[in-house]
């Protein structure tokens, strides 16, 4: 039986980590974030799909992907977060798993930063941890996966 596949997608700007405001985002680079989440789902014995785009289309395009091709999605979808009913709408139809991420906590920043149209489809969220909220999301993307398989 093959490993479950899950979707990691970021959206705009994460690309930029470690040079973007690092006294917010932090120093972690976008590609050590990526070497991170593989290391970290290949011990969990997840497949992971890594993806980044600064457009909205694209990533509506790949939650829809995940409706057939992933058992759970990670997602930081960068300040579409606050905005993007689109991406909203594409992760209710998915009907996959879905964690969302965010590096800062969203609750201590700007308050247009606090609303999340993300978060009413979202199974969890995690927020404010840092790099270490995706490991967490993976975490818990493998429990559920787990759980629904028994």
């Amino acid at each position: 039986m093959a490993n479950p596949v899950v979707f990691v997608i970021n959206g705009p700007n994460v690309n930029l980590l470690g040079t973007r405001e690092p006294d917010v985002y932090g120093k972690t680079t976008f590609a050590e974030l990526e070497a991170m989440c593989r290391r970290r789902a290949s011990a969990l014995g997840l497949t992971l799909e890594f993806r980044q785009s600064n457009h909205e289309g694209e990533l509506v395009d790949w939650v829809q992907e995940a409706r057939t091709a992933a058992q759970g999605i990670v997602i930081n979808p960068g300040g579409l977060t606050h905005s993007s009913v689109s991406l909203l709408d594409a992760i209710l139809a998915a009907g996959v798993p879905t964690i969302e991420v965010h590096l800062t906590n969203i609750h201590r920043r700007d308050a247009f930063r606090e609303v999340s149209y993300i978060s009413k489809a979202a199974t969890g969220v995690i927020f404010g941890l840092g790099p270490f909220g995706y490991e967490l999301a993976l975490e818990a993307l493998a429990n559920i996966i787990a759980t629904a398989k028994r």
